[in-house]
């Protein structure tokens, strides 16, 4: 009988001992699952901050070439190529589930290439301010250039107008009378239209040393009472113009005081007003008249 309980009391004790193995391994057991756990879920932390990270870089990186973008400068075009890039990693960053380590180098070489690029297009701003003041000091300088020519130009037309004007000749002292030719040669001034033979047209062209000298014609007009053109009744054209004239004369001017003289023969001269015009080309220059009884 005591035999038998010791029996069952060594039973026991084995039962108790696999017991107990059974509890630490199992312990052991859940001490490791909780650990792994622990580690997954550090890692998986510690992923989801990378990416995190890297996407906060890309999207600064993507801001700065916004900005430079909007500045519209000839370098616009290789900072869209460069920004286009870090769009793409960000959307591949984006779909990442693992370790995101090969993003931040891709992420630092884009950074490299924006560093230099913005760089160079902060050179490039800076000589396009200068160009543009240096454009916009020109602009001002041709400006006043511009004025002052056209101040010259205004001097240079009224002193032409000036001088063009000083140049013309001036006719002046005119005279007509009417004379009786006797037989003898002898001529008598009258004022009868029976007794007259002759008009004799006298005038004076003035000194003036800026006048061009040279042959001068003269066209002469004498208009009796009665309308008609006396003399050679012939026609010169000027342009548009035109004009009946009685006689020209031809003068040889040097810039000294020339006296003029000229007769227009005719007969049955009539009775009333004469007038007589003597034009250079068509531009009339003087102007007499005078009475025949």
């Amino acid at each position: 009988m005591e035999e038998q309980q010791n029996n069952s009391s060594s039973s026991l004790k084995v039962i108790i001992a696999i017991l107990a193995v059974l509890l630490v391994g199992s312990l052991v057991y859940i001490y490791k699952i909780s650990t792994d756990v622990k580690e997954v879920k550090t890692e998986l932390t510690k992923t989801v901050s990378d990416k995190d990270m890297v996407m906060k870089d890309l999207q600064e990186l993507k801001t700065t070439y916004d900005a430079a973008i909007a500045e519209n400068t000839s370098m616009s075009d290789e900072l869209v190529k460069e920004r286009d890039k870090v769009v793409k990693l960000m959307d591949e960053v984006s779909k990442s589930k693992g370790d995101v380590s090969k993003y931040k180098t891709q992420y630092a070489k884009l950074e490299k290439n924006m560093k230099v690029l913005i760089a160079e297009n902060e050179t490039l701003k800076k000589e396009n301010k200068t160009l543009t003041t240096q454009r916009d000091s020109t602009i001002v300088v041709l400006g006043e250039s511009q004025k002052y020519n056209q101040v010259l130009v205004g001097q240079n037309e009224e002193l032409s107008k000036t001088v063009e004007k000083g140049s013309k000749l001036s006719v002046l002292n005119m005279k007509t009378s009417a004379y009786k030719i006797r037989s003898s040669g002898k001529q008598i001034e009258t004022d009868k239209a029976g007794r007259a033979d002759v008009l004799r047209i006298s005038f004076t062209i003035a000194e003036n040393q800026i006048a061009k000298s040279g042959d001068k014609e003269y066209y002469v007009q004498v208009i009796d009472s009665k309308n008609n053109v006396l003399g050679e009744k012939q026609t010169a054209t000027f342009g548009d113009n035109s004009l009946t004239y009685s006689f020209i004369s031809k003068v040889k001017y040097e810039n000294k005081t020339v006296q003029v003289s000229q007769d227009l023969r005719g007969k049955d001269f009539a009775k009333g007003a004469y007038f007589v015009n003597v034009f250079d080309q068509n531009e009339l220059v003087s102007k007499t008249s005078f009475t025949l009884k």
